[in-house]
């Protein structure tokens, strides 16, 4: 079988209450675990997208707007599409582990550190298509 899920790979949910947003995946486990014996991947993505920014706007509220409101999900293969994009985030595969989501301390620094690089990498002007929401 042909591996769908690498990490870095851009994927869409489609169930839940995530669904229709755009995540990257940061570690996929074919074969499952013994409390998920599906194969599935944990997967961080973008709740809340940065707002359009126009030239006119000063600094304060150019910053203000690039915000991005992140979260991390363990999800089932089945709920994800995959496309053709990949974002080559580094920093992301070892903020997140699968003993993340026992505590919520950790679950929250994570986050931190999630939304630390994908506001940079906006900033950045990298990846665009990903910092922007599907249309319906």
């Amino acid at each position: 079988m042909v591996k769908v899920y690498k990490p870095g790979k851009v994927a869409l949910l489609l169930q839940g209450r995530q669904a229709g947003k755009k995540v990257v995946v940061i570690k996929q486990l074919d074969e499952g675990t013994k409390e998920r014996p599906y194969p599935h991947a944990i997967v961080a993505g973008i709740e809340r997208y940065p707002r359009k920014v126009t030239r006119r706007m000063g600094q304060k509220k150019v910053s203000r707007r690039s915000k991005v409101k992140p979260f991390i999900k363990v999800v089932n293969y089945s709920h994800l599409f995959p496309t053709r994009y990949a974002l080559e985030l580094e920093g992301l595969k070892g903020s997140v582990a699968a003993d993340t989501f026992k505590e919520p301390s950790q679950r929250e620094d994570a986050k931190k550190n999630i939304k630390k690089q994908l506001e940079e990498r906006y900033t950045a002007g990298k990846n665009m298509w990903f910092f922007t929401p599907l249309r319906f």
